[in-house]
């Protein structure tokens, strides 16, 4: 299963009952964190998520309110004893924008493995057992989405396991993934497993005009967590000025994507009261929340 949370749901500034916007998703004890604007430790105390878990910190583009967190998330992971190295990814110029932060976080007791995305490139990494893959955005500088994926791998098959005389110990180190020898012979995890089954995905995108890509990464997703900063089409001229959607047009990206829930987020500071204007989106999507601070889902596996 994956653990999400919202830890906060405001863009461009933080206010006093809403943080900025950044996504905590934790799975099998890794953590992994998308986007860290100021207080983020502080968002994520709030919401019980822990610093010490996080594998991966990954970032959406360079502006302040979606980076210039990052030294005081890096120090509180410190401080809460984490000494494992931690990997970073974002946009090119991702090492020169580290080299500036990092001045005011010298002494981290963990390594920090800088990843840049180049242009359109995909960028796939891990976090225990969750794969994030980048994909590019359109918003007024270079800016990537991030998919969050749990693969599940296909039923394990006894009856396959006593036809290759597979000892019962061996079974549970297959299901596994790992091949075992019997009976003089090499069975790997392919030869006893069924194909695999659907796994779990969470597809993130804010700062950004609609994209196809958004809807193509969302495909068949369990949910989808997107910008919606301006809460109706009056605004439309101002979000493509800025590079930024409203919430229809977000709606209408999930309703592309087959995905089974959309949370908005990333709202503007004008606007104090974003469910109020739920209506504007749920007849396009009708699956649709309106984001709030340290909001939690857990997702499991279909049965």
């Amino acid at each position: 299963m994956l653990d999400i949370c919202l830890l906060g749901t405001g863009g461009m500034v933080p206010l006093k009952d809403r943080w900025l916007t950044s996504l905590y998703a934790k799975c099998e004890g890794h953590a992994m964190v998308i986007d860290c604007g100021e207080g983020t430790q502080i968002a994520m105390s709030r919401s019980g998520c822990h610093l010490k878990p996080i594998d991966l910190i990954c970032i959406t583009h360079f502006h302040a309110d979606h980076i210039a967190g990052l030294p005081g998330l890096l120090l509180s992971m410190g401080n809460s004893g984490r000494t494992e190295p931690v990997t970073i990814c974002g946009p090119a110029g991702l090492v020169q924008v580290l080299r500036c932060l990092l001045i005011i976080a010298p002494s981290l007791p963990f390594e920090i493995d800088a990843i840049e995305i180049n242009d359109d490139s995909e960028q796939c990494l891990n976090a225990g057992a969750m794969v994030v893959r980048s994909f590019p955005l359109r918003h007024i500088i270079p800016c990537f989405g991030y998919s969050v994926s749990v693969m599940r791998q296909g039923k394990f098959d006894p009856e396959k396991a006593r036809e290759l005389n597979v000892p019962l110990p061996g079974w549970s180190i297959l299901q596994k993934g790992e091949p075992i020898k019997a009976g003089g012979r090499l069975i790997t995890p392919e030869m006893v497993m069924g194909p695999q089954r659907r796994g779990i995905k969470v597809v993130y995108a804010t700062d950004t005009r609609p994209v196809t890509t958004i809807s193509d990464a969302g495909r068949d997703s369990d949910l989808m967590v997107l910008e919606g900063i301006y809460e109706d089409n009056e605004k439309i001229e101002k979000a493509m000025e800025w590079g930024h959607m409203t919430f229809p047009e977000a709606a209408g990206l999930a309703a592309a994507a087959g995905t089974r829930e959309l949370w908005l987020t990333h709202f503007s500071p004008s606007l104090p009261d974003p469910a109020s204007y739920l209506s504007n989106v749920t007849d396009i999507f009708p699956n649709t929340i309106t984001g709030t601070d340290g909001m939690k889902k857990t997702i499991s596996f279909e049965v």
